[in-house]
C-alpha cells in the first residue's frame, strides 16, 4: 500500500488530513514536528511526504532540504495565505506542490495521488529524446548532459519530458498545470515558474540564456530543438 507520512504540528489538522487520505486508500504516518519526521525518514521513506511549513523546532523548510539532500520523494507542502515568500522558497527547494490553509482535504489527497502516480513508474516511454547534448531517456526516466547523469525530481521529469516530446509548441502555465500535474489550478500559483527555474538551473549551461527552455513572454514556455 502507498505511504503518506503526513508533518504538522496541529494534531486537528493530522487528523483530517490522514482520514482523508485513509479514505482514498493511502497507508499514513504521522509527525508532530520536523525532527520527528526525520527520525522516521531516516528509517525509511514514504512515497510521499505532507509537509507543514511552519513548525517549531525544525521547520519545514529545513527538513525539506534536508530531504532533497537524500531523496526525490514527493513533497506537498502546506502552507498559510501570508507565507508566500515561503512557499516559493519551499518550491525552489525541490517540494513538489503546495496548498494553502485553509484547504480541501479531498483537493488535498487529490494532488497526493497526482504525485505519487507521477513518480511511480508506469508503462516505459520507448521514446528517447537526444538534442545537443542533452538526453533523455523516457524508459529509464533518465536525463544526461554530455553523458553526465542529472538528478531530476519526478515533476521535473515529466515536465522536461512533456514540453520535449512537443518541441517549439508552446504551453501556458495553466495547460502546463493540467497536463503535467494534473489538475486545473484557479489562479497563478508560480508553480510552473519555479519548476521551470529548476530545470534550467540543471540543463541549461548558461540558465539566464536558456538554449532548451525559452520563455514566450505573456504566453507561457516551450522545448525548442535547435539553437
Amino acid at each position: 500500500m502507498t505511504c503518506v507520512l503526513v508533518v504538522d504540528d496541529e494534531p486537528i489538522v493530522r487528523d483530517v488530513v490522514v482520514r482523508y487520505l485513509e479514505q482514498a486508500g493511502f497507508d499514513t504516518h504521522e509527525a508532530e514536528d520536523g525532527i520527528a519526521a526525520r527520525a522516521l525518514l531516516e528509517q525509511k521513506m514514504p512515497d510521499a511526504i505532507v509537509l507543514d511549513l511552519m513548525m517549531p523546532g525544525m521547520d519545514g523548510l529545513d527538513l525539506c532540504r534536508w530531504i532533497r539532500a537524500r531523496s526525490d520523494v514527493p513533497v506537498i507542502m502546506v502552507t498559510a495565505l501570508g507565507e508566500e515568500a515561503d512557499r516559493i522558497v519551499g518550491l525552489e527547494l525541490g517540494a513538489d506542490d503546495y496548498v494553502t490553509k485553509p484547504f480541501s482535504p479531498r483537493e488535498l489527497a487529490t494532488r497526493v495521488k497526482a504525485v505519487v502516480r507521477r513518480s511511480t513508474p508506469g508503462a516505459p516511454k520507448a521514446e528517447r529524446i537526444e538534442v545537443g547534448d542533452l538526453q533523455i531517456d523516457g524508459g529509464a526516466r533518465a536525463v544526461a548532459k554530455g553523458g553526465q547523469p542529472l538528478r531530476l525530481t519526478a515533476t521535473e521529469f515529466d515536465l522536461l519530458w512533456f514540453l520535449a516530446s512537443h518541441p517549439r509548441r508552446v504551453f501556458s502555465r495553466q495547460q502546463l498545470m493540467e497536463s503535467v500535474w494534473g489538475y486545473q489550478a484557479t489562479f497563478d500559483t508560480g508553480t510552473v515558474t519555479v519548476h521551470i527555474r529548476r530545470l534550467r538551473e540543471k540543463i541549461e549551461t548558461n540558465p539566464s540564456k536558456p538554449r532548451y527552455l525559452e520563455t514566450v513572454w505573456g504566453v507561457g514556455y516551450r522545448f525548442m530543438p535547435a539553437p
